[in-house]
């Protein structure tokens, strides 16, 4: 064999080597690449439910604070869980929790989603919420009241239990029926703790006084949540999602007109302002108006039946 046919031979068998190599790593490397995939995978199945319950969150205007703590309330309680299947002790808290802010900031719908994860979580069997008021739990007479209450209690069992303006319970001073309405939910407190999660609502100053009144409540509500007041921006955002559901929209005129009227109503009701209740009436009363004026319309096409006009706008002082 020649020399040149020796150094060919020799050629060819080098680059089928660096080839094979190059092929072995490559296996390899997308080997390292589908067992991480892989583990992603697994860790993203792990915390679906905070995914998907951030999905929802995230669909809300604001709550920034709300939506750190229902992360932090999720890892405590995976970790919790891993604790236990290592042998450790669990860090038992309740979950009670005490929502403040005026109406319309969100807070029976973010108590709906928490029943979602906790469900998801294993912390409550049925995750339903029971969304209920004074007059649910107050009766007329004396024992009335705590049967009232714990057949409400019974109810949310598995699930959350959730009271509006829960101040009311204390106004009626030491001979009102509201006080035994408060011992029998803080004895269902201890009893169910496992099963049972409650939510006390209303207006911040007045849920402080409420507090304020009972020495042994505030220990018993570890999680307390500030539902702040929406930003006349995020309330044109509300108002637009509001419309968009609708299929309305509205001109660059009608979204000025919607923001001085925030600004005006907000100057009005500093204290009780109702946030995205007023909003939704607002939209609710602007479509009404819409459709009295395309009455007197020549033609209604597409475009007319979306657009709501600042002559839709209309607030009574």
């Amino acid at each position: 064999m020649s020399d040149q046919s020796e150094v060919s031979i020799l050629q060819h068998s080098i680059t089928q080597r660096k080839n094979s190599q190059i092929n072995i790593v490559l296996r390899q490397n997308e080997g390292e690449l589908e067992v991480a995939e892989e583990a992603l995978s697994e860790a993203a199945k792990k915390h679906m439910p905070l995914e998907r319950i951030q999905q929802e969150m995230e669909q809300l205007i604001g709550l920034k604070e709300m939506k750190y703590l229902l992360k932090e309330v999720y890892a405590w309680l995976y970790v919790n869980k891993c604790r236990q299947e290592n042998g450790l002790k669990q860090n038992t808290q309740a979950l009670h929790m005490m929502f403040k802010g005026n109406p319309g900031t969100g807070k029976t719908t973010v108590a709906r989603l928490l029943g979602t994860l906790f469900l998801e979580m294993n912390v409550l069997s049925k995750g339903h919420l029971i969304e209920v008021e004074r007059a649910d739990l107050v009766g007329e007479y004396i024992g009335h009241t705590a049967q009232k209450t714990r057949d409400l209690v019974k109810k949310a069992r598995g699930g959350i239990l959730f009271i509006d303006e829960a101040y009311s319970l204390a106004r009626g001073g030491e001979k009102d029926f509201g006080k035994e309405a408060i011992d029998t939910l803080v004895k269902a407190m201890e009893d169910y703790h496992k099963d049972f999660i409650l939510i006390l609502a209303g207006y911040s100053e007045e849920m402080d006084h409420f507090l304020s009144l009972n020495p042994g409540l505030p220990s018993r509500f570890p999680l307390v949540i500030d539902f702040p007041d929406y930003s006349n921006e995020q309330l044109l955002q509300i108002a637009r999602k509001m419309a968009a559901e609708r299929q309305y929209r509205f001109s660059k005129e009608t979204e000025w007109k919607l923001k001085q009227t925030f600004m005006k109503k907000r100057e009005r009701e500093t204290a009780a302002f109702s946030n995205g209740r007023f909003v939704r009436n607002i939209i609710e009363k602007a479509i009404r108006k819409q459709a009295v004026r395309l009455l007197q319309a020549k033609v209604i096409d597409r475009s007319s039946l979306e657009l709501l006009l600042p002559e839709d706008i209309h607030v009574e002082d």
